[in-house]
């Protein structure tokens, strides 16, 4: 509602973000949700708290993750010429300045922005450099802010980028091709590992039907309220 208000930004835009998430789950097997949908449909679901609809938020979700960390030398042993590197990451707090911004602070606005911009200066590498992120979208409206916070748009510009079809297949970044926590789901602690799982996949070019092409570079967000927010980049040589 903030972001709204101060933005200019749309329901309609909003809810796109779900229909773009549920479409991208259609080619996920691992996916709790599995169906597309229309903006029609999520903007006609149970309304939750407006501007959210059922829709528009992440189910209830049971599931589990790995991943294995190694050195270089480990991967060398083991034969491994081409891992997938994590070349930067970074976790941030709240501060107490963030919650002066009101709701958009609270739900992690400031945090992801001090965590992105220290994973770029970590990597030598911008959101220019990135074909495929996997952010937190607990709701949609959580995506669309996020979009602003990792660099991808300049603040109150998220709608449009949705708008543009810049998040999806054929613009300028594929945002959750996993489908996102919307359609994914949301284990909570294993969320993380999800996410990191989805990119490796992407990047090794092992995503199947939502393999984004030409994907070497992925990012990372992930939030927990609290609150904390971590942001890493991968990369594939």
């Amino acid at each position: 509602r903030q972001h709204m208000e101060k933005y200019g930004t749309t329901k309609e835009q909003f809810a796109k973000v779900s229909v773009k998430n549920h479409r991208h789950s259609v080619n996920n097997p691992g996916s709790q949700y599995q169906d597309a949908c229309s903006l029609e449909e999520v903007l006609a679901s149970r309304l939750v708290y407006d501007p959210l609809t059922i829709l528009q938020c992440c189910p209830t979700s049971d599931g589990a993750g790995a991943a294995i960390l190694c050195s270089q030398e480990f991967a060398n042993k083991h034969n491994i010429s081409r891992p997938v590197k994590i070349v930067g990451q970074a976790m941030q707090t709240d501060k107490l300045e963030d919650f002066a911004m009101g709701a958009l602070g609270m739900i992690g606005v400031g945090m992801s922005r001090r965590a992105a911009e220290k994973v770029y200066e970590q990597a030598g590498l911008g959101p220019k450099d990135v074909q495929v992120i996997e952010l937190h979208d607990c709701f949609s409206t959580n995506e669309l802010v996020s979009y602003e916070s990792l660099g991808l748009c300049k603040e109150g510009e998220g709608g449009r980028l949705i708008d543009e079809n810049q998040v999806t297949y054929g613009g300028k970044w594929v945002v959750n091709p996993s489908g996102g926590l919307l359609s994914k789901g949301h284990p909570l602690g294993a969320t993380g590992l999800a996410q990191c799982a989805e990119l490796v996949w992407q990047l090794n070019g092992k995503a199947e039907k939502r393999q984004v092409e030409g994907a070497r570079v992925g990012l990372q967000h992930n939030v927990g309220r609290g609150g904390a927010c971590v942001v890493t980049m991968y990369r594939k040589d």
